[in-house]
């Protein structure tokens, strides 16, 4: 088997894997900020992360992962006031609805899920030690600022210079800044804002800025310098620059030493965003689809490519994991433990030691789905079950996917399902007794009708035992 690789966006390249502290891995993901239902742009980064520390335990590693909540932000500030709402009750309801999205697409809690205001003292002793070493400075707004020229290393993470970056628009230009590359540290309150978002610190009553939060909250749990620093693409530029630039200019040393960065979903060959209109919530998807087809779909592409959203495509997940599905009815496992040493779990590790390579790590899947529909062998079935297990895949029982409604998920449970699952089989029945009746023109229009409704009959020698959603 050989050794993990994993891409480092730091490096530009692939490198060897080596944690800090032999057989421990630190990993810190930005999590989401909670002032509205996640999209499907959430749904890759929890479900990638997720797959991430999986391997890892998988491989033996001892994991601390970390991924934290936003929950102070001015689009928080600016929805709760908007709902007539407190900041608590706006955050508590969307951390609520996020937890349930990530259940249902089979994402692990992480080891620690910090909330940014529980960290606020952290956050006022990493500014001052960033004061104190001339990285940052009060405004004449009363904003505190990091001092962007002062550290040698910014811009290597996105790779552009200083220059390049001041001759960039996205930087906003603010009278309070010494240069506009500046950012805020320590945003000054306003006589417009809630009292909660309001804290006391030596430069004033205020709030901490966003990049401060995630420097706080990594180090305090994962220490000075960590293994794996994780998020979407998104995040690599300003986000993940100016976490380097206040941790390494207050700590000194190595903040990361491997970053990695996941790729944007695309509707339609352009990012998916509020601002296009273009923009899916994970649970508007899942009523439609079922949520390991969605795992499945984020699944099945490399984490950094580009993942493209559409209907055809969720489509053809839900049919690919149906053949998996399939192989596993058809054959059943043999209940022995993963052999680890056997060829398809060589290859399929192989795989993810190549930067989670997913994509080939499920091919290995089909392969095993193939050989095993062919041999009858319960121990391939076996080596299928066990190792889509591995990245959260084929965890149910076949019949309960394959019996489940669209969209139900692993909720498919409930009164309500029972009933339309009662409901497909007295047809079944009654299409078997028409059948027995020679009465073939209702048996047949019992089976369009079924089949109308995503119902495919798998006829045997011995009648009609078997169905599954299309």
């Amino acid at each position: 088997m050989t050794a993990l690789k994993i891409y480092n966006t730091l490096a530009r390249d692939k490198q060897a894997f080596s944690p800090i502290e032999p057989g421990k891995v630190r990993m810190y993901v930005c999590g989401m900020t909670v002032y509205d239902y996640c999209h499907l742009g959430h749904a890759r980064v929890m479900v990638v992360f997720d797959m991430v520390q999986r391997w890892l335990r998988a491989s033996g590693y001892e994991v601390t992962y970390v991924r934290n909540i936003t929950d102070i932000d001015d689009k928080i500030i600016k929805r709760a006031v908007e709902n007539g709402e407190t900041i608590s009750q706006l955050t508590t309801r969307f951390i609520a609805a996020m937890d349930q999205d990530a259940a249902a697409l089979g994402v692990q809690k992480p080891d620690h899920e910090p909330r940014a205001t529980a960290y606020v003292p952290q956050m006022l002793g990493l500014i001052g030690q960033l004061e104190q070493n001339g990285l940052a400075y009060k405004a004449a707004d009363g904003d505190v600022n990091y001092s962007v020229r002062d550290f040698p290393g910014y811009g290597k993470l996105s790779g552009k210079s200083l220059d390049d970056l001041r001759a960039g628009e996205r930087v906003d230009v603010n009278t309070g800044k010494r240069d506009p590359l500046d950012f805020v540290l320590w945003k000054a309150a306003k006589d417009t804002e809630p009292e909660e978002v309001k804290w006391s610190s030596p430069w004033g009553s205020g709030r901490p800025g966003w990049h401060i939060e995630c420097s706080a909250m990594s180090c305090e749990l994962l220490g000075e310098q960590f293994d794996i620093h994780g998020g979407g693409a998104d995040l690599q530029f300003p986000h993940h620059e100016n976490e380097i630039a206040q941790s390494e200019g207050a700590h000194g040393g190595h903040f990361v030493n491997y970053w990695m960065h996941n790729g944007f979903i695309r509707v339609d060959n352009e990012k998916m965003s509020k601002s296009l209109g273009n923009f899916f919530t994970i649970r508007e998807v899942l009523q439609t689809y079922d949520a390991e087809v969605v795992r499945f779909f984020i699944l099945r592409a490399h984490y950094r490519s580009p993942l493209n959203y559409s209907d055809a495509h969720l489509d053809d997940a839900r049919g690919a994991l149906t053949r998996l599905y399939t192989a596993l009815k058809e054959v059943a496992p043999d209940g022995a433990a993963l052999d680890r040493e056997e060829a398809h779990a060589r290859r399929f590790a192989d795989a993810l030691n190549d930067d989670f390579n997913t994509p080939l790590a499920i091919s290995v899947l089909f392969e095993l789905a193939n050989e095993a529909n062919k041999t009858k062998s319960a121990m391939l079935a076996r080596q299928l079950k066990a190792l889509a297990g591995v990245i959260g895949l084929l965890e149910r029982e076949p019949q309960q996917f394959l019996h489940g409604a669209p969209g139900s998920g692993d909720a498919a449970t409930g009164a309500a399902q029972e009933a339309i699952l009662a409901q497909i089989e007295e047809r079944i029945a009654a299409r078997a007794a028409a059948k027995k009746a020679r009465n073939f023109a209702e048996a047949d229009r019992l089976r369009a009708e079924l089949l109308a409704e995503g119902i495919v009959l798998e006829d045997k020698p011995g009648g009609t035992t078997e169905w599954r959603r299309a």
